[in-house]
């Protein structure tokens, strides 16, 4: 039967022994390397090429982040989760950014550490359920940012008229609901099309719809 290989990276020997014995009740894990910095911790993922690392956020005051990201990029197959007392967003985002496949908060009981590690030794990615909502809120708020940033070359009355446009509007319609001179309207349309680099009405509408111009003003 084959051993998950566990590495623990953290600088204080209490929670390292703690986890240690933890994982040891297991007969299907064991723990091949211990480190309590991130150079450490760097040096011995290459040396005993673990399945799983579980390491401290901040290490002596430093962050575990780039530890990460230099296991993850040269030990191939390595798992890292991450493990933290405070659920500090910044660091939530660098963590995944840097590879992490797992994210758990120290306050987590025993099962939870090992079900984390079965999870991420599977190949499957965990994070801890208090931090979820935070994640779909960036990922919402990336969305929103993306959004706007597709109408940033637009002034606002542009994204008023492309607005229209993409409704199905005439330039007349759209110069009476704006109280606008047509020709006015056909000077908005124009520059419209230059700055969005589409050709018609057509694609300017497609563009609106594509990227929620309605979300975006």
């Amino acid at each position: 039967m084959h051993k998950q290989r566990i590495m623990l990276v953290d600088d204080h020997e209490v929670v390292r022994l703690g986890l240690k014995a933890l994982i040891e009740r297991r007969s299907d894990m064991e723990v091949v390397a211990e480190a309590a910095t991130a150079t450490e911790a760097v040096i011995k993922a290459q040396a005993h090429k673990p399945d799983v690392i579980i390491m401290d956020i901040r290490l002596g005051g430093t962050s575990g982040i780039d530890a990460c990201r230099e296991i993850v990029a040269n030990v191939p197959g390595a798992k890292v989760i991450m493990l933290t007392s405070y659920a500090e967003d910044e660091l939530l985002f660098a963590a995944i950014r840097a590879g992490a496949a797992g994210y758990v908060l120290k306050q987590a009981g025993g099962q939870e550490v090992i079900r984390a590690i079965e999870t991420v030794a599977q190949g499957h990615s965990l994070l801890d359920p208090s931090l979820t909502e935070r994640v779909f809120a960036e990922v919402r708020r990336a969305a929103k940012a993306q959004e706007v940033s597709a109408f940033s070359m637009l002034t606002e009355q542009e994204r008023k008229v492309l607005l229209l446009v993409a409704e199905g509007k005439t330039n007349r319609d759209i110069a009476h609901e704006l109280h606008l001179g047509e020709g006015t309207v056909r000077n908005y349309v124009s520059n419209i099309l230059g700055k969005l680099g589409v050709s018609n009405r057509a694609e300017a509408a497609a563009y609106a719809t594509k990227h929620n111009l309605r979300d975006a003003l």
